[in-house]
């Protein structure tokens, strides 16, 4: 079908070493150099689509730092065993805003990429890398119309050598030890790092060599603004629904995907159940496809519980005070992104899935169902919809869904706008309107730290004066510690 489309320019094919003529077979990894076998046709070049210079962040793991000496190294090999070209994933990273995020993937995208989610140069990966494209272009001629050769200078150690004539040739020398090597190369003496590859371009001199990095800096936060004025704060409380306030209605469980079609990330589950048992407590044990569950009872809060990227499903277990009567239960199940990858996407499912109180199976009953907020339906994360609520003064941030706005000035300059959110806890934020994107500053990383708390703010969103700040904190975090921070470089 593609061939078929004429495009006149030619199709390649990702991770597919059976890939038909004329679509060209390429590899995808950060490791091509050593597990690309190549392409499956002598008139393919040879393409890494995609040369992974980080990985996507998810909340509550660690964040994987690709070094720029791999990067370099992994570069390096490609070329000198054939390769004609190399795509970086991601060489700019971005932000994840509104709720583009895929699930549990962290508002902040490819952050670690030679450019920064803020496009500013991340050090060294950024000039080791431009080093490293210099020292190939310089072995160009040689790359592109000479001949290869390759053959051993020790047990681990490798000459890739391109010859154009007698005097115009160009090398990479390997050394896969863990330890640095002396070699012979053309009768002269060359020390090779560890786990390097040193670029000759005239086969005599080293040009570079990617274990040795010499660019450096650091990135650095300065506040620019406080939010510690309880005064400038006003609040509004989502209200919890209970059975008789939905209108949509099914007598089992619903999956949340399909029935938020994507218009939020919350689905509110509500049932009613007498109780006029003598037990003073009751135990609810919820079954979740994922991602989130908060239940509340009678509109009070007893109980959240989340999966992770890698164990999407889990079983909440609460102990529940339930009055003589009639007992109004709700759950709002909350999604933290869509899937992503993977085979029969249309299959995945979300929320709750099965239902126990004191034993007993509420699962196929009737059920209630609203999707998304109140807050979000009104959008009162606007300048317009503000007004349709009454909100009130700020005085504890001891409520879960709670819906928190204040105004603020832009900072002076061009440096890079965030907000520092590293005394809430789960939620979202809108600025002007715009959707900033999620965050879960309390799911913590192995190491116990937020996996995120800097959000970006594009300056092209921003007013010079009262920019509408609008944040849903599902938990309890404290709108007081927020800053309004800027971004910049310090030389090392």
């Amino acid at each position: 079908m593609a061939v078929g489309l004429q495009t006149g320019v030619p199709w390649v094919m990702c991770k597919q070493d059976n890939a038909p003529d004329p679509v060209i077979n390429t590899c995808n990894g950060m490791q091509c150099g050593k597990t690309f076998k190549g392409p499956n046709s002598p008139n393919k070049p040879s393409l890494w689509t995609e040369n992974w210079t980080s990985f996507y962040q998810v909340f509550g793991e660690v964040p994987y730092i690709r070094s720029a000496e791999d990067i370099a190294y992994n570069v390096a090999l490609f070329i000198a065993k054939r390769g004609s070209y190399v795509n970086y994933y991601m060489y700019h990273g971005g932000t994840n805003f509104d709720r583009i995020a895929s699930a549990f993937v962290v508002t902040a995208y490819y952050d670690e990429a030679p450019l920064d989610e803020y496009g500013l140069v991340r050090e060294p990966k950024w000039g080791h890398l431009k080093e490293l494209h210099e020292a190939i272009k310089s072995c160009s001629n040689s790359l592109l119309y000479g001949t290869q050769t390759s053959f051993s200078l020790g047990t681990q150690q490798n000459a890739y050598v391109f010859r154009r004539s007698s005097i115009e040739c160009a090398a990479f020398l390997e050394n896969t030890e863990d330890r640095s090597v002396t070699i012979q190369f053309q009768n002269i003496p060359y020390q090779l790092p560890p786990n390097s590859i040193s670029i000759l371009p005239d086969c005599k001199n080293v040009a570079f060599n990617t274990a040795k990095v010499r660019a450096q800096n650091a990135r650095a936060m300065k506040s620019q603004l406080q939010f510690n004025s309880a005064e400038k704060w006003k609040v509004y409380r989502e209200a919890i629904p209970s059975f008789a306030d939905t209108s949509l209605r099914a007598n089992t469980l619903l999956d949340q995907i399909s029935t938020a079609k994507d218009t939020s990330d919350y689905l509110w589950y509500t049932f009613r159940l007498y109780d006029n048992s003598a037990n003073a407590q009751s135990i609810l044990s919820a079954y979740s496809h994922g991602h989130v569950l908060h239940a509340f009872v009678n509109g009070n809060l007893v109980g959240s519980k989340h999966g992770s990227h890698k164990n999407v499903s889990f079983v909440m277990e609460n102990k529940l005070n339930l009055i003589s009567g009639m007992n109004n239960i709700s759950f709002l199940s909350a999604t933290v992104g869509l899937p992503n990858s993977g085979a029969y996407l249309e299959g995945r499912v979300a929320g709750l899935r099965s239902l126990k109180v004191q034993g007993r199976d509420f699962t196929n009953q009737a059920w209630g169902y609203q999707v998304g907020l109140l807050g979000e339906k009104l959008q009162i994360y606007t300048a317009s919809g503000s007004s349709k609520v009454k909100w009130e003064s700020f005085l504890s941030s001891t409520k879960p869904l709670t819906w928190y706005k204040t105004t603020f000035d832009a900072p002076v300059g061009n440096d890079p706008v965030v907000l520092n959110l590293g005394s809430m806890g789960k939620g979202y934020t809108w600025v002007n309107g715009q959707g900033i994107g999620r965050y879960w500053v309390s799911f913590h990383t192995p190491q116990g730290t937020p996996s995120q708390k800097w959000y970006h703010i594009p300056r092209s969103l921003l007013k010079s004066t009262g920019n509408l700040l609008v944040l849903l904190e599902e938990e309890t975090g404290n709108p007081l510690g927020i800053t309004l921070d800027t971004v910049y470089i310090t030389s090392q």
